[in-house]
């Protein structure tokens, strides 16, 4: 209860103080900013010399490696027959290429100045063949680096195994295709040549060595059995020819057995003691069967009777 008292003493305080300035035309109707001084700034060259001889110290230039520089010379400035005043009235400080070329020119011409008086007291410049440099990262960090590389080429490689299977896969099945066109192609023609031999307009019969003669034609460069087919100088094996005396060479079958006039005419192989002979003569000389069966009518009577 005593801080809410507090705080509404203050407020009415602070009414009657902008009232009083309202009234004597302190305050002006709008918004009313409060207005702060100005920071005084104070050159205090005294003072700053002061502080700079009490932190310098009396060293040797090798101890502070200062040096104040301006460019080095520029080459294209001189043959353009320009002064170094010239020169920096040139560069535009809002133009950051030529700002930086003049920061770099100005770091050459610190190294040309310094590197002599380094050389001459006997300090090397140069870094030795077996130097070895503390390493910014810890050994766990460049481990981690090494194994995460690592897993990246083993991660590529696995890709390129991947796509060589695949490629090696595309050109299996392309070859695969390749030989069974080829095999479909030289049945083809193998059945093409069966019906010209089978129709007579051809007496080879080379095509019945298919493996032989696709073999040769290849080595031949033939494409197919029909072409270029040469005879088996070999001769045929033993299964080849049993099978050719027992079921033939194919070919028209149809009406072998009919007479022809050579046929009819020949009579070399008629007999007539064969022909003229009593047990191949029709009705003659043949035996009556004794246990043949009687017929219907005759079974049909002998149960009427036995009735």
């Amino acid at each position: 209860m005593a801080q809410d008292s507090e705080s509404a003493s203050d407020t009415e305080d602070s009414d009657l103080e902008l009232q009083d300035a309202f009234s004597k035309g302190f305050l002006k109707p709008g918004l009313n900013v409060v207005e702060e001084a100005k920071k005084r700034y104070v050159n205090n060259v005294v003072g700053l010399e002061q502080c700079l001889e009490e932190f310098k110290k009396n060293i040797e230039w090798i101890e502070r490696l200062d040096m104040t520089n301006g460019p080095a010379a520029d080459i294209i400035a001189l043959t353009e027959g320009k002064s170094v005043s010239q020169e920096r009235s040139d560069i535009d400080p809002d133009d950051d290429f030529q700002r930086e070329m003049y920061f770099y020119r100005q770091a050459q011409a610190t190294v040309l100045d310094a590197l002599p008086q380094l050389n001459q007291q006997k300090i090397p410049t140069k870094r030795p063949d077996d130097y070895f440099a503390e390493m910014a990262k810890s050994d766990h960090q460049m481990h981690k680096i090494r194994e995460k590389i690592l897993s990246k080429q083993i991660s590529m490689e696995k890709s390129e195994k991947a796509k060589q299977l695949r490629a090696l896969r595309k050109y299996g099945k392309k070859v695969h295709t390749e030989v069974i066109q080829q095999r479909q192609k030289e049945k083809k023609a193998m059945m093409t040549a069966v019906k010209k031999y089978q129709k007579g307009l051809t007496d080879k019969l080379d095509f019945l060595e298919g493996d032989k003669v696709s073999s040769k034609t290849k080595k031949e460069g033939g494409k197919g059995p029909a072409a270029g087919i040469k005879q088996n100088k070999q001769g045929v094996n033993a299964k080849r020819k049993y099978k050719n005396e027992k079921f033939g060479f194919g070919g028209k079958k149809r009406g072998l057995k009919w007479n022809t006039k050579d046929s009819h005419d020949d009579v070399s192989s008629f007999r007539s003691k064969v022909a003229h002979s009593k047990s191949n003569s029709f009705g003659k000389g043949r035996k009556k069967n004794a246990n043949k069966r009687p017929g219907k009518r005759t079974r049909q009577k002998k149960k009427n009777q036995a009735r």
